[in-house]
């Protein structure tokens, strides 16, 4: 009984309500404090990160993600990153890592603005990086920021020394793979080249790689493949400048290819996205002569060489007005392409290719031959080949020209241009089946390829003519063909009958007995 009133009485306290809490003023103030005292130690404990961050990037931070990813930065946000490292190294010397973004920084400065000032202050910075942090201790960035350098320089075997060293170290570090890709190619090892894509997009698929394996597949001739790759490029843009760099490369392979119409979709499309991508002002400018429309044409090119001072636009700006019949405005833009280059040189730029190929149609083709030898020593690539080919033409040495065209053809690249310097090294030789050829593949693969020789080309092609009915004389027949006697089969003899058995002789028998036997 004890037990049951003690389990009453707890019923009976289970059901009276507690008394109300109240809190007087001083335990107001105790439990305020406590509660700041503990969020203060959770903050502590775990400190807010950079993914709390609700804020977008600002300019400086895009653009040192699209340095650190191998794709172009907008013009903007890499002033602001320029700004943003050199008061920061300025205060920290010894920071090699900002050092190294500096000089990328630099790098992707100078391809936007065609201005080669920019890569001695690239140069210094890599340097400095790499005097903080040596290369034998992993300085990744610097070295593969060197290699990017010298492959912007043209200097594709510093940069494949680079590449490989990076490699070497560090064989997973996927961005020492676009270089390798780069200087592969500049040196002629398309092999080479083709391996390096191919571990790049194992290690990380993405815009620098698809870049790279649409550049693989277009010196290869696989056309569609590489007009593929740069629209898978095009489709993994995070940024507008991604995005414009990769419309203004599918408008040259339209160029290429001899669509002057879709190359010019694709070019205002890219300047659309990006208005400050000055290199489409100048692919379009090449669509529109094609398309005669010369006057805006002349207006495009101007103002592309204003925004970006290339070499190859003074040339092609030049030829364009030549084409007009206004030799004396193409001296300016020829005059720039000297002090272009001259300028170039000074900040350790190789220029060689197009100087070679401009003083091989309008200055010393002894001179064009001189310098493209000297490059060709350097790099054995398929538009070295092309250039020292025509300058040994213009020079009047067709044989050693025609070693030099074939290593320019035979690897794969479609080329209207090399196709046509082909073709007239052929023509000087006397080879008119050899040069209708390739005259018509020239026409075949771009019949616009250039103001000056297309309609060299579409001459050279009706002197030569078709070639005559029947085929070449040595396999016309002198008599007309007569179906030969074929001997006669013979009648096939018949078979003999098989031979029928002969008879087994029967067993002798003994004397004194006879066939019957005995009871």
């Amino acid at each position: 009984m004890d037990r049951i009133d003690r389990f009453d009485r707890f019923d009976e306290a289970s059901q009276t309500p507690a008394p109300p809490v109240t809190f007087t003023g001083r335990k107001t103030l105790v439990a305020a404090a406590v509660a700041v005292v503990l969020i203060a130690g959770a903050l502590l404990i775990r400190p807010a990160r950079g993914g709390d961050d609700a804020r977008p990037p600002g300019p400086s931070e895009r653009a040192a993600a699209a340095v650190g990813m191998g794709a172009p930065a907008a013009a903007v946000d890499l002033a602001a990153l320029v700004a943003d490292r050199e008061k920061w190294v300025a205060a920290h010397p010894d920071d090699e890592a900002s050092w190294a973004v500096l000089g990328a920084a630099y790098v992707e400065q100078a391809r936007r603005s065609a201005d080669s000032g920019w890569f001695p202050k690239a140069e210094k910075a890599l340097k400095r990086s790499l005097e903080a942090r040596p290369a034998e201790k992993g300085n990744l960035d610097a070295m593969t920021g060197m290699g990017a350098l010298a492959n912007a320089r043209r200097d594709f075997g510093t940069g494949k020394k680079w590449g490989e060293l990076v490699r070497a170290q560090a064989p997973k570090r996927w961005a020492a793979y676009p270089v390798l890709v780069d200087a592969y190619t500049g040196l002629g090892d398309y092999k080479a080249a083709q391996r390096a894509m191919e571990e790049l997009m194992e290690l990380r698929p993405g815009l620098a790689a698809y870049v790279r394996a649409s550049q693989v597949y277009r010196d290869r001739g696989w056309r569609e493949d590489a007009a593929m790759s740069m629209e898978h490029a095009a489709g993994a843009a995070k940024a507008p400048a991604e995005k414009a760099y990769a419309l203004f490369r599918l408008g040259e392979l339209s160029w290429e290819r001899g669509d002057p119409s879709e190359a010019l979709r694709q070019y205002e499309g890219s300047l659309r996205t990006d208005p400050a991508q000055a290199e489409a002002l100048g692919g379009r400018a090449r669509a529109l002569a094609a398309l005669g429309r010369t006057g805006e044409a002349v207006r495009d090119y101007r103002l592309a060489l204003g925004r970006t001072p290339l070499p190859q636009l003074a040339r092609e700006l030049g030829e364009l007005l030549e084409s007009l019949g206004r030799e004396q405005e193409a001296r300016v833009p020829y005059d720039m392409l000297g002090a272009l280059a001259a300028r170039d040189n000074t900040n350790g730029v190789d220029d060689d290719v197009v100087l070679g190929l401009y003083e091989a149609d309008h200055g010393d083709p002894a001179a064009a031959v001189r310098r493209l030898s000297e490059e060709w020593l350097r790099h054995k690539s398929m538009p070295v080949a092309d250039a020292l080919g025509w300058a040994l033409h213009k020079a009047g040495e067709d044989e050693a020209a025609l070693e030099y065209a074939k290593k320019a053809t035979e690897p794969g690249l479609r080329s209207a241009e090399f196709a046509y310097h082909r073709a007239m090294i052929e023509r000087g030789l006397g080879d008119e089946a050899a040069t209708r050829r390739h005259l018509e593949e020239a026409m075949r693969t771009n019949p616009h390829f250039s103001p000056l020789r297309a309609p060299l080309a579409k001459e050279a092609l009706a002197a030569i003519g078709q070639p005559p009915p029947g085929g070449p004389e040595h396999l016309q027949p002198t008599a007309p063909w007569v179906a030969p006697e074929l001997p006669k089969a013979a009648k096939p003899k018949p078979a003999a009958p098989p031979a029928e058995p002969k008879p087994k002789p029967s067993a002798p028998t003994a004397p004194g007995t006879s066939g019957a036997s005995g009871a």
